[in-house]
């Protein structure tokens, strides 16, 4: 050892025995350690939260803090309290034995002299060497950090980078994670482009275990992280210094909850963006958002708002021919009164506006001028006075700095504000890496190195900032394409960038989903059914299920796409199968509650809103990688599907009791893969959906009223009254939910304006269980003070009798009896119970004990029994039309019926049957409306099944066939008729026929037809291609007129 660290070494060593031999402190500890003409500062924040600084030279004094970064929570961002915990109050304990071992309770260090290497030992399990590591090239411009790897390596986190189509089971490990030549970059990837977003936090786990630690590296500059080595893994990296945090603790997240201490916790958005919002590359006019915004309310859609890309301040030169990118101020010939309009939007169709901008300035605008003269376009070089000039497809111009605080201020006083006061409640930033730029240009930050990484960071912060010196009190809400780590605590959203229209990109999307949520990006998004249509299969199903994925994982839920020549369709009435998008929507408003609840959760205690699986079952091998399924919260699991033709897929349960949340079938678990788990579902749809057992989710009362996540209705004021789904718990177990509710819009919630419902559930033994729902605590603006509350146990045991407060419930006996009275229970399908309160004041508590005991078994002769008719061409072994409960000789299920006779029948055959007047063969029963039903069939009494009316029917696909259809190449077949879903007599939307019949018979199944409709139809030939294709011939004869009744609906020429 060199005497002159010998010397400071055995100093250093004698002052911190002297200032810190008590076990017991309450101060942030810092020393300092040179070697070789390097220096290594460690700051101990906590008892697993260390701080480290690596340089050349011999570094600063150890009597202030360590430098952060802006991704770090900062002093004077007036972030809510609870936001950040950066208000260290050091170790518990702090020892030193020797001259290279400091210890706290938690984490051990032991530094070698000579090379600064860091040995970091978790005393927590048994002094474990979690890792080891030691600074690389501290004298060059490309810098780095060695760490040794564990056998077993899982590496999670470090933002977005799409990686390989169709792959969703992706950690970092035997990769290369690297951005552009700066960092962030919007990437090419699979025919579209997507956002290479560097947010520079790791999390390292020795495979299946609990060994396991966090890095952030506290460095805004490009970095280049390389986990290929047999041995070890490195970071390298621009900067002067090295500055990281290193985070011990007992699980995954433990480590996500100190990282996001460090960067903030994301603020609660408004209710609305958890609903679902229409986009495209774009409305060109408000007529044309008013089309989409009617068609959507015709078919009883839920709907928040429409996002207008950037038409709506006049476009680019390729679309108008005038460079108007960098204005604030709508287009007043396509959008005229622009706040009049968004105030009708808002007050008589229940949906709100959000705007796209840019960083970007056209040199022709006046806004560039306005800018110039304030000194806020970013300079040609660092401390020119010249502005950059930039070129792109916007046209050519300059770039706004927002890593100058002044500039971000004006630009948002002089232009943004104005558009918040008119009625915009969401910012969309757009090319935010940024896209354009120019590697000599200078800054409010230095260089363009130096702002690269925070550009859309300080963008974003702007706005926030701006929100709060003009003290408005509705929520800042951003959905940005780039940014780093910590924008989430000024409200910002990412969304994954122009990603292709493949299946496989959204695989690989969802890979991102997971490393964004270790990231702390917790409001992530794609733009559904793609951006570009660059397609690798069926555009209806690839929208059927990238829809089914984003109104599960997706906040906000947005369909996008570029749609420039007004030829391509985004939103989910006219693409894909309708009644699959209306069902997956409508189960996205009911999980509102819950949703928001968990994003309450994430704003008070940092908690992961859609965390990966491994978060919560890091012992289990079979999850260390998994990315196609994720968890809601902590108890509900989904599985995505994302390969054309796949109707069924394998689902993996971690240990435990799960429950199919369609079916309600109980599941125990050793850790085992489910195969061939149906996606369709009754004709829709959806994706594998479970819950833990104990379980307790609120839930929204959604139907065709349902208007938006507010709950505002069609047919009078909000719904004020809670429905909670329950999964029970084992014997002698108890869970427990908070609801969490607030006025959805305001800040009102930061500052206590929030009601909190504890729910809880108690198994006291085999046949009771108690559903606790405890008098509300709070209120806010708007808040009812009294509400009905219904409860939906799902049991595979039989309800005899349900108390309320210890009164008796009264027994219901169809669901139809069940909804005209306030109050009673009443057995359900699929092995649910329903009961509900009464109205009942808020500030009273309920308490629904509920007696249970064994369900009778089936005695049933038969195998299955079937109700079919004309709707499903008469066909007895229909899945869709199977009822799947059997009770002693009592059948049950969830059928859709159109205008049509039906019959029962057993065994999927018509060897046994029953009529109206339940004999075998006898007259068909008659048609009953067109809705879903839930049938109750007695064996025993076949005359007299029962149909309760749970809601309309969902639009109706009908097969085609024309037939004689010779053509020659170039030429096919279509049907148009007289509805919009066949082209309203418009031969250029005709609907294509396939040449399947064998040839020269056209054949194709068409989705999304009105039930109730009369529906007029013809066969034509005509021209593939061409804006107004040619039609060679009609058929001859009268129109067709749909029979429902049929199983085809045949023509010809």
């Amino acid at each position: 050892m060199n005497p002159s660290i010998s010397l400071w070494w055995r100093i250093a060593a004698t002052l911190l025995l002297l200032c810190c031999s008590s076990l017991a402190l309450a101060e942030v500890q810092r020393l300092k350690f040179e070697a070789e003409g390097n220096y290594l500062l460690v700051e101990w924040l906590d008892d697993d939260l260390l701080h480290f600084e690596y340089g050349p030279g011999a570094g600063p004094v150890t009597d202030q803090p360590l430098i952060t970064t802006d991704m770090v929570c900062q002093e004077g961002e007036a972030v809510p309290e609870v936001v950040c915990g950066t208000d260290f109050t050091g170790p518990t304990q702090f020892n030193q034995e020797g001259d290279t071992v400091i210890e706290t309770q938690e984490v051990r260090l032991v530094i070698e002299p000579r090379t600064l290497l860091v040995t970091v030992i978790d005393r927590s399990r048994n002094d474990k060497v979690l890792t080891t590591f030691h600074p690389l090239n501290l004298d060059q411009e490309f810098k780095g950090l060695v760490f040794t790897r564990t056998p077993e390596l899982d590496v999670y986190g470090l933002g977005q980078q799409f990686v390989e189509p169709g792959t969703s089971d992706i950690d970092w490990d035997g990769r290369v994670r690297e951005g552009g030549e700066f960092g962030n970059v919007m990437a090419g990837f699979n025919g579209g482009a997507n956002g290479n977003t560097q947010i520079p936090v790791l999390y390292a786990v020795n495979g299946a275990s609990y060994e396991n630690y966090a890095l952030f590296l506290d460095n805004t500059y490009k970095q280049r992280w390389d986990f290929r080595g047999d041995s070890q893994w490195q970071v390298e990296m621009f900067g002067e210094v090295i500055r990281f945090y290193l985070m011990t603790g007992p699980d995954l997240l433990d480590l996500r909850r100190d990282y996001m201490d460090l960067v903030g916790h994301p603020p609660v958005p408004p209710k609305r963006m958890f609903g679902l919002w229409i986009s495209e590359y774009g409305y060109d006019h408000w007529d044309e958002l008013m089309g989409k915004l009617n068609s959507l309310r015709s078919h009883k859609f839920p709907l928040d708002g429409f996002v207008l890309d950037l038409q709506w301040f006049g476009g680019i030169p390729d679309v108008t021919g005038e460079c108007r990118m960098g204005s604030l101020d709508f287009d007043r010939g396509a959008f005229p009164a622009p706040a009049d309009t968004m105030a009708t939007l808002r007050n008589q169709h229940q949906v709100g506006i959000m705007l796209i901008e840019e960083a970007y300035v056209c040199a022709s605008l006046p806004e560039h001028q306005k800018l110039q003269a304030e000194g806020c376009l970013v300079k040609h070089r660092p401390g020119s006075p010249e502005p950059v000039f930039l070129c792109g497809f916007f046209g050519c111009g300059s770039m706004i700095d927002y890593t100058d605080e002044g500039c971000a201020r004006f630009w948002h006083d002089d232009e943004r504000q104005k558009l918040i006061e008119s009625g915009v409640i969401g910012h969309w930033t757009d090319l935010g890496e940024p896209e354009f730029f120019s590697p000599e240009a200078g800054y409010g930050a230095g260089r363009h190195a130096d702002a690269h990484n925070i550009f859309n960071f300080r963008w974003l912060r702007g706005i926030y900032r701006g929100y709060q010196r003009h003290q408005v009190q509705q929520r800042p809400f951003m959905m940005s394409r780039s940014g780093t780590a910590g924008i989430q605590r000024f409200g910002a959203a990412m969304w994954s960038g122009d990603i292709s229209s493949r299946l496989s990109s959204l695989a690989a999307h969802a890979a991102n989903q997971m490393h964004m949520s270790f990231s702390g990006i917790d409001y992530y998004g794609a733009d559904i059914g793609g951006f570009h249509r660059n397609l690798e299969g069926d555009l209806n199903e690839m929208y059927t299920q990238w829809y089914a994925y984003g109104m599960m994982f997706d906040i906000p839920g947005r369909p996008h796409v570029e749609n420039l020549c007004n030829c391509k369709e985004t939103a989910p009435d006219r693409i894909g199968d309708l009644h699959s998008n209306l069902e997956n929507t409508r189960l996205r408003y009911r999980l509102i509650p819950y949703l928001y609840s968990l994003a309450h959760r994430a704003y008070l205690y940092g908690e992961p809103v859609m965390p990966p699986l491994v978060m919560y079952y890091q012992s289990d091998p079979n999850v260390r990688s998994l990315g196609h399924e994720k968890l809601i919260g902590r108890d509900l699991l989904a599985a995505m599907v994302a390969e054309h033709g796949e109707t069924e897929r394998d689902v993996y349960l971690p240990q435990g009791t799960w429950f199919d949340w369609h079916s309600g079938r109980k599941i125990a678990s050793s850790g085992m893969w489910l195969p061939k788990v149906p996606v369709q579902r009754n004709g829709v749809l959806r994706l594998p959906l479970y819950a833990r057992a104990g379980a307790l989710i609120p839930l929204m009362p959604v139907d065709e009223k349902i208007l938006n996540a507010l709950g505002e209705r069609r047919d009078g004021p909000m719904d004020p009254n809670l429905q909670v789904r329950v999964f029970p718990v084992e014997e002698g177990a108890e869970t427990q939910f908070t609801l969490f509710e607030d006025d959805g819009k305001t800040l009102a919630y930061q500052e206590g304006a929030v009601r909190t419902t504890r729910i809880s559930q108690l198994r006291t033994g085999a046949e009771v269980l108690s559903v606790m729902v405890a008098a509300a605590e709070g209120t806010y603006a708007g808040a009812p003070s009294s509400r009905n509350v219904t409860i939906e146990l799902v049991t595979e045991k039989e309800a005899e009798a349900v108390q309320l407060n210890g009164t008796p419930l009264p027994k219901r006996a169809s669901l139809t009896e069940f909804q005209q009275h306030e109050t009673g229970w009443m057995k359900g399908s699929q092995g649910r119970v329903l009961a509900k309160s009464g109205l009942l004041p808020v500030n009273q508590s309920r308490q629904f004990a509920f007696k249970l005991k064994e369900s009778p078994p089936c005695t049933s002769t038969y195998r299955s029994i079937s109700v079919p008719g004309e709707g499903n061409g008469w066909n007895p072994a229909d899945p869709q039309r199977t009822l799947t409960s059997c009770t002693g000789k009592i059948w049950q299920g969830r059928i859709t019926l159109y205008q049509e006779q039906y019959k029962f029948a057993a065994d999927g055959a018509w060897t046994v049957n029953w009529g109206q007047d339940g004999q075998q063969d006898g007259p068909n029963f008659p048609a009953r409306s067109p809705g879903v039903y839930e049938v109750t069939f007695n064996e025993a009494d076949p005359a007299h099944p029962r149909f309760d009316f749970l809601q309309e029917a969902p639009a109706q696909p009908l097969h085609f066939v024309c037939e004689n259809g010779h053509t020659v190449p170039g030429i096919s077949v279509y049907v148009v008729g007289n509805v919009d879903e066949l082209g309203a007599w418009e031969p250029g939307k005709a609907i294509k026929l396939e040449p399947d019949g064998p040839y020269p018979t056209w054949t194709g199944w068409i989705p999304n037809l009105p039930p109730e409709t009369p529906i007029e139809w013809k066969c034509i030939k005509r021209q593939e291609q061409g804006e107004s294709p040619q039609v060679v011939q009609w058929e001859p004869g009268d129109n067709h007129i749909v029979d429902r009744g049929q199983a085809e609906q045949r023509g010809g020429f």
